[in-house]
């Protein structure tokens, strides 16, 4: 098994194996910079470039990784990322001299995590958020419409999705106001307007795109991973209240633009190549279009957890698997482009609510306390049915291999009440 010479623990979601990217700065001052996770340590890819070490690689002295965002190495498209990442992964590597043995580069390339600040690492031009679980489609038609009729018509046929707001994505971290807006409740006669009493999370996994497509020309299914950076954990808040009122004809608006959450550190695609199965069997079978053959779902397991302003430590609410999405990452962008849309380096894709078969492996608040009617019992006797005001909720997610993880580290976000 490759092996660092940093020193990285086998239960680290930053092995030799992952490195992911994410944009950071120094909390003694300096310019933002690209860098990679490496066990308890960034490395300053910076650094790296300055000292020759991408010499080999299209990314060499342009000054790509002495930058506030990852858009510009994005841009370079996946031959460039491997060829980078193979260089990396060599430099760290336990029986490589080159950074191991020089004191001075390594002393100016590797910072520990605990002295750096995280930055957002991309600049997200257009965030697109899918409906791409069964599971959680299943469950929310059953709530609302039954069983019967749970699935809408289209939905075995196409990936469901709208377009969110790029604006509001903000990093792990960042505080929660808790929104306002119309609301209508089911014995009143008008809407209200008053902050959300329905707060919600929804665990999601999402992707950031490299290069995009020309407008009018899709991306074929086949070809779609090729334009994957690297997945990220999101957290797509949702005030179920205000959604519920406005979504009909045209779907979300204010119920989910007021905030999305993501984690720091982008996974590229190819350390999650170990980790490939096959998904969902898709009946009936779909469009040539968004036809696939083969391994395109991913075994990454996930966990989000909830702590309230009176607990004392957090609790495991949920654990879910990205290998339960029906419709693919490859399906998504094929379906996302085949109209002629374009995409470009930077924009966010993200999956929806990830769900599993049974109650334990539900993604969000709705499911789990089923709309009100399963409140969750958690420790020191707090109960929940929607999120409250001083909740912390975290979602964190890794890939298991052989004494080794792939993991996307955490997002986390508290709730703010609303502003007066």
């Amino acid at each position: 098994m490759l092996r660092s010479f940093v020193e990285v623990a086998p239960e680290s979601h930053f092995s030799i194996q992952n490195l992911p990217y994410g944009v950071f700065r120094s909390r003694n001052g300096g310019p933002p910079r690209i860098g990679v996770a490496i066990g308890e340590y960034v490395l300053d890819l910076a650094v790296l470039d300055q000292a020759g070490c991408f010499a080999k690689t299209e990314a060499a002295g342009k000054g790509i990784f002495d930058q506030a965002s990852l858009n510009a190495f994005m841009a370079l498209g996946r031959p460039v990322w491997q060829r980078v990442r193979a260089e990396i992964q060599r430099l760290l590597s336990a029986d490589e001299p080159e950074l191991r043995d020089n004191a001075g580069l390594r002393t100016a390339a590797l910072l520990p995590q605990k002295d750096a600040e995280l930055l957002l690492p991309v600049e997200i031009g257009d965030y697109t958020d899918f409906y791409a679980s069964r599971d959680h489609a299943f469950n929310v038609g059953t709530m609302f419409r039954g069983k019967e009729n749970a699935l809408m018509p289209n939905w075995h046929h196409l990936p469901v999705g709208y377009h969110g707001r790029a604006s509001s994505i903000v990093l792990s971290g960042t505080d929660v106001r808790r929104p306002q807006g119309q609301m209508k409740p089911p014995d009143a006669a008008a809407p209200v307007f008053g902050p959300s009493r329905q707060l919600d999370f929804e665990l999601e996994i999402g992707w950031f795109m490299g290069p995009g497509n020309p407008l009018g020309t899709p991306i074929p299914v086949e070809r779609a991973e090729e334009h994957i950076f690297g997945l990220v954990l999101v957290n797509d808040w949702s005030a179920r209240d205000i959604q519920a009122w406005e979504y009909q004809p045209l779907g979300p608006f204010l119920a989910k633009n007021f905030a999305t959450s993501i984690s720091p550190w982008v996974v590229p695609l190819d350390a999650l190549e170990p980790f490939r199965i096959r998904g969902s069997r898709q009946e009936p079978e779909p469009l040539p279009y968004l036809k696939q053959e083969g391994a395109h779902a991913f075994d990454i397991k996930l966990e989000v957890y909830l702590q309230s302003a009176d607990m004392k430590q957090a609790e495991r609410i949920t654990e879910s698997n990205v290998k339960y999405l029906y419709w693919s990452m490859a399906q998504q962008i094929a379906h996302h482009t085949v109209g002629g849309c374009n995409l470009r380096a930077g924009d966010l894709l993200a999956s929806g609510t990830i769900s599993g078969p049974d109650k334990a492996s539900r993604g969000c608040m709705l499911e789990l306390a089923w709309r009100g009617a399963e409140p969750l019992q958690l420790s020191d006797g707090v109960k929940r049915v929607w999120l409250e005001d001083g909740d912390r909720l975290t979602m964190t997610g890794y890939a298991q291999g052989d004494g080794y993880r792939i993991g996307f580290g955490e997002v986390t976000g508290r709730i703010l009440p609303s502003l007066k």
